[in-house]
């Protein structure tokens, strides 16, 4: 890593402010296009994903599944087994481990290999001029890039400042189980953590104004809501919060018509604040929304001719996967002159919930309200092979479709391998194909994806009435 207090000189083809995922993205690809480039970072590198985000959370859901697994064996007859948390502390000092290695690798031993890349370690910001500043002091750089992503969001309960609450941050680093949890907040991190804990031994609640992941699928929803409360996680709906306090020990949430929850811990999954404060953006001439996101065009450039801005900070598609797709185009058009356009179209996502969760596309909803006569087809993994051969037939398949001409518009799986099935829908979107065309598609029997081309052939199609692997 090269002196992070001695920046060039004769100045910077770009600077990026934030050495997370999107940070990295646009250095590298500036650098690879031959700009001189600045990293500029404060804190930890690496950003969200791999410090306390993507790669920890991963990591113990998977822990924990090996728990449902056990406690689920005795759906194939003549099996038996069993499992428990022995030491919570060293399943937490495993993930621990496995961050700092990939952070390692992925960041760290990364940046010596791009001599046209400097880090400089600060606080970066603007002065009233426009200028871009490192704790104080002016930085030259013909462009910028802003990458400073987001961070865990502290809603506006009276009290909530008088109780040590837990975010998706600290909860992960958790070395002992509370006794019982109340997760505010029943979005994809609320989910996620909600399951994490439950099955971990913790009695959990997961508390919501609009349901469980409120804006997938209805159907997708309520199945999951069912799926929760087998696992031992009750469903709480509060109109809204009237207050938090310690309780005996604990916290009592209380709601707007008087209901009250007590547990030993508060989590917070209410969602994310944009890192965009702090940086006198308006010094710039750079505009945000009113959640803080900065405002940027199809080719991510800001309000400023010379500053773009991706990733979580802009308020869009908050994955790690689009904050460096969004990064590189960035830099491209930053550094290269090129004038290349975010497409989300046919994006991807995924909720590690178990089942998971994964969309891509419009949901009816969606589709409708944009304008489409859609028709759906809706199909229970009760009808998929590899679903009654694993004897785990808990989900559904739920396509999107045009009428007339029969184009795939959106698609979600909820399925215990739904997020490695997502991919073909969204290639399938990308491609614009047909239901017809996806129904046609030869697809390996008994795996998850087999679903996508019966759900595509249930449009037409009782699919009860066919033999296995008929097309």
């Amino acid at each position: 890593m090269k002196d992070c207090c001695s920046p060039r000189n004769e100045g910077y083809d770009l600077a990026v402010i934030g050495a997370g995922s999107a940070g990295f993205s646009a250095a590298i690809t500036a650098a690879e296009a031959g700009a001189r480039v600045a990293l500029i970072g404060a804190g930890t590198l690496g950003g969200t994903c791999v410090n306390v985000g993507c790669v920890p959370s991963k990591t113990l859901i998977r822990a924990v599944e090996t728990l449902h697994h056990a406690r689920a064996a005795d759906r194939f007859d003549g099996i038996e087994a069993k499992a428990r948390v022995s030491d919570w502390a060293a399943t937490v000092a495993q993930k621990q481990a496995l961050v700092e290695e990939l952070r390692g690798a992925k960041y760290v031993d990364v940046l010596p290999r791009y001599e046209a890349v400097d880090y400089i370690e600060g606080r970066a910001s603007f002065d009233e001029g426009g200028n871009l500043t490192v704790d104080g002091a002016l930085l030259k750089a013909s462009k910028v890039i802003i990458a400073t992503g987001s961070r865990p969001h502290l809603p506006a309960i009276p009290g909530i400042e008088g109780v040590a609450t837990l975010d998706s941050t600290t909860a992960l680093e958790l070395t002992a189980l509370p006794a019982s949890l109340l997760v505010l907040g029943a979005g994809y991190i609320g989910v996620e953590l909600a399951q994490i804990f439950a099955r971990a031994g913790v009695a959990v609640t997961l508390v919501s104004r609009r349901g469980v992941l409120p804006e997938a699928e209805p159907e997708v929803s309520a199945m999951l809501e069912g799926y929760l409360a087998e696992d031992g996680i009750t469903l709480a709906r509060f109109d809204g919060y009237e207050s938090v306090a310690p309780d005996a020990g604990g916290v009592r949430l209380t709601g707007t018509r008087g209901e009250e929850l007590r547990a030993e811990r508060l989590l917070l999954a209410t969602g994310r604040v944009l890192n965009s404060d702090g940086l006198n953006l308006a010094g710039a001439g750079i505009m945000t929304d009113a959640r803080g996101g900065i405002n940027v065009d199809a080719q991510m450039r800001t309000a400023n001719p010379r500053v773009w801005a991706a990733g979580d900070v802009t308020g869009r598609d908050q994955f790690v996967y689009m904050a460096a797709y969004g990064a590189k185009l960035a830099a491209k058009n930053a550094v290269a002159g090129e004038a290349r356009t975010y497409d989300n179209s046919a994006m991807p996502w995924v909720v590690f919930s178990d089942p998971q969760v994964a969309g891509v596309g419009l949901s009816e909803a969606q589709a409708r309200a944009a304008g489409h006569e859609v028709r759906t087809s809706v199909l229970p993994l009760s009808a998929v092979p590899r679903a009654l051969a694993a004897r785990d037939t808990r989900g559904l398949i739920k396509l999107v479709a045009e009428v007339g001409s029969k184009r795939l518009l959106g698609a979600q799986i909820l399925a215990p391998e739904g997020g490695d099935s997502i991919q073909t829908a969204a290639m399938a979107l990308r491609a614009g194909l047909t239901y017809d065309a996806l129904g046609d598609t030869i697809m390996p029997y008994l795996t998850t994806v087999e679903g996508l081309k019966l759900a595509a052939q249930t449009f037409e199609k009782d699919v009860a009435a066919l033999s296995c692997c008929a097309g």
